[in-house]
């Protein structure tokens, strides 16, 4: 499975879309381990508070990785940040 995270851009067809971090955070506990969930695309902002930072801790936290991990945030603090810590805990991102 392919999960896309962004509170505002629609998920590319085949990718399941989820608007904001605990959406995102629930499928990837729900599929965990069955490992469904492959590839991961990241925007960073998801609205008012929300940020994908959250479901990045919660991978770190937990040692679940998707094979791939994208980041797709326009938000270039945002992206030095998710993609620090994904290259640093996780399998790295994805280009």
């Amino acid at each position: 499975m392919k999960l896309w995270v962004d509170d505002e851009r629609p998920a590319p067809e085949g990718w399941l879309w989820a608007k904001n971090s605990h959406e995102a955070v629930g499928v990837l506990s729900y599929e965990w381990p069955a490992g469904r969930v492959t590839d991961l695309s990241l925007d960073h902002d998801l609205g008012g508070e929300d940020t994908t930072r959250s479901v990045v801790t919660w991978m770190v936290m937990h040692g679940i990785w998707p094979e791939r991990i994208y980041v797709h945030t326009a938000n270039p603090v945002g992206r030095e940040w998710l993609e620090g810590m994904i290259n640093k805990y996780g399998p790295g991102v994805s280009k």
